[in-house]
């Protein structure tokens, strides 16, 4: 695998990112990732991802969003809005390269936003041709409620209350740490130290007004009647991202699709447990669905093909 570092704007700010590709010559299959809660383009979890894609002829574009690692922008701001933007930019920024091949361009996310983005992309952009969504977020609101006990909600509530009312008199928000103030950790995140090479990177204290864009949040919405090849990855009893966000984005789409569900794991042992198998099927997904210009099939509605749920662990 080869990398460099490259980069392209949306609007007056830089967007930087890695540029993986095989050691053959292109021109090659490319796709898009961006980083999942509060990733970067160079996090170690990533790495194994990477080098598969790459072994399997495929160029990765791994970007920083705008705020993030070395993008230019309000640092650390979680802003769906902008993240999809800078993915839907990267996209235009691939089809400026000679070395990728036209009608070639896949999506994939891991981790919670990271995982719901993609799904975001595939609706907005139809030169997205295959999408993988591994953990994903499906409704920000529901995801940010489960985190809390009942009374812990209603104390979120009227925190957010507040913060909107002095925001709207001074411009002002309340500084909050965004993995436990937004994000709560789970008892795994701390113990595992999964993120430790990229937590030192962010900031720990951002603008609590960041809650609001997330409350609207609904890659669930934009799954609904997707036709984009999609294979969504989930864990069972994820205790970080809801199973059943994966699976109500599953079971909306349209298009072809396919469910893996990794049992008896947790959300971040899942991705060294089951890397054997599941990063076959994505390079396998990939494969099947990202064809250059002129190599299309277009499936008619009657024929759209769709795969029963898979089980690992059982």
């Amino acid at each position: 695998m080869r990398s460099t570092t490259v980069e392209y704007f949306c609007g007056d700010e830089r967007v930087r990112a890695l540029w993986h590709t095989p050691d053959a010559a292109g021109p090659y299959r490319a796709i898009i990732q961006g980083p999942g809660w509060y990733g970067l383009k160079d996090a170690k979890a990533y790495q194994r991802y990477h080098e598969a894609f790459t072994d399997g002829g495929f160029a990765v574009l791994s970007i920083d969003y705008r705020g993030f690692g070395e993008s230019e922008g309000e640092r650390g701001i979680v802003d769906p809005n902008r993240q999809l933007e800078d993915l839907i930019n990267g996209v235009t920024y691939l089809t400026t390269r000679d070395d990728v091949l036209a009608g070639a361009i896949g999506a994939y996310a891991t981790g919670g936003t990271g995982g719901g983005n993609v799904v975001l992309l595939a609706a907005a952009d139809s030169r997205v041709r295959a999408v993988i969504s591994q953990v994903p977020v499906a409704d920000g609101q529901d995801w940010l409620r489960r985190m809390r006990t009942e009374w812990e909600w209603i104390e979120y509530q009227r925190q957010l209350v507040d913060d909107r009312r002095t925001r709207v008199l001074t411009g002002k928000s309340k500084l909050v740490h965004p993995r436990d103030e937004i994000m709560v950790q789970t008892p795994e995140r701390r113990a595992s130290g999964f993120k430790k090479d990229v937590d030192d990177k962010n900031p720990t204290a951002v603008p609590l007004s960041m809650v609001d864009p997330l409350l609207r949040y609904r890659p669930l919405d934009a799954a609904r009647g997707l036709r984009t090849p999609l294979l969504v990855i989930a864990v069972d009893e994820d205790a970080t991202t809801p199973t059943d966000h994966a699976e109500s984005i599953y079971e909306v789409a349209t298009g072809p699709k396919k469910f893996i569900l990794q049992r008896n794991s947790s959300h971040y042992a899942a991705y060294a447990a089951y890397a054997d198998v599941v990063i076959p099927e994505m390079i396998a997904w990939f494969t099947e669905y990202l064809s250059p210009t002129g190599d299309v099939t277009v499936i008619d509605e009657s024929e759209t093909a769709t795969t029963a749920p898979r089980n690992l662990g059982e």
